[in-house]
Parts: structure tokens; sequence; C-alpha cells
């Protein structure tokens, strides 16, 4: 889906940065993404889009968290937190330069709970 309304495009790109929100405080990387989505999604059909989006990779990560927590106790959980870590910082990145350039980006690796 493509789209050019540029207060679109940034409304969507704070939407997919929003989920950084929790390096700087604890628990915003969940609230703000959906705060975000909930103003703007009956309002603008591409900001629904992205936070599906959003919404998908939040829960998924999170599904993915806790099954890597529960194999921390076979060791083998410990590496993968570290990269599950890295595609939590960068998944959001590349999601919120693509909704800058009009493009909705479905994360890889994200399950469609919100279709």
């Amino acid at each position: 889906m493509h789209y050019s309304d540029s207060d679109t495009r940034q409304w969507a790109m704070f939407l997919h940065f929003s989920l950084l929100a929790g390096l700087l405080v604890p628990g915003a990387g969940f609230i703000l993404p959906i705060v975000l989505w909930q103003i703007k999604k009956n309002e603008l059909p591409e900001i629904d889009a992205h936070g599906k989006v959003v919404m998908n990779w939040l829960l998924s990560a999170l599904l993915y968290g806790v099954v890597c927590g529960i194999l921390s106790f076979l060791l083998i959980g410990i590496p993968l937190l570290a990269i599950l870590g890295i595609l939590t910082l960068v998944f959001p990145i590349i999601g919120g330069i693509k909704a800058n350039e009009g493009i909705v980006w479905p994360y890889p690796l994200s399950i469609r709970f919100i279709s």
C-alpha cells in the first residue's frame, strides 16, 4: 500500500518509532503505540494498517520473548534473546523509514494476530 499525504506519513512513522519509547521510559513502548493507533485509526486507513503491523510485531515479540525466556533455562534462549533484542530495535526503524516513504512494511517474523 502506497500513500502520499505528508501528515499521514509522519503519523505512521511516529507510530513505528513509538515502539522504541520503551528504551527511555519502561512500558512506554507498549502503551504509546496503542494510544497513537487508537487516536488515528478511524480517521486514516493508512494509520490503521500501520497500527496493525506494529501491534502484530509487539505481540509477536512478547511471545518470542516468553519462549526465549523459557528456553534460557536450557541456555538456548540466551542468544535468541539477544537476537530478539536487536530485531526489536531494527524493525521499528526500518518500518518508520518505510512509513515515511509511504509504504506499509510488514515486519518479518511477525505473526498476524490482528488482520
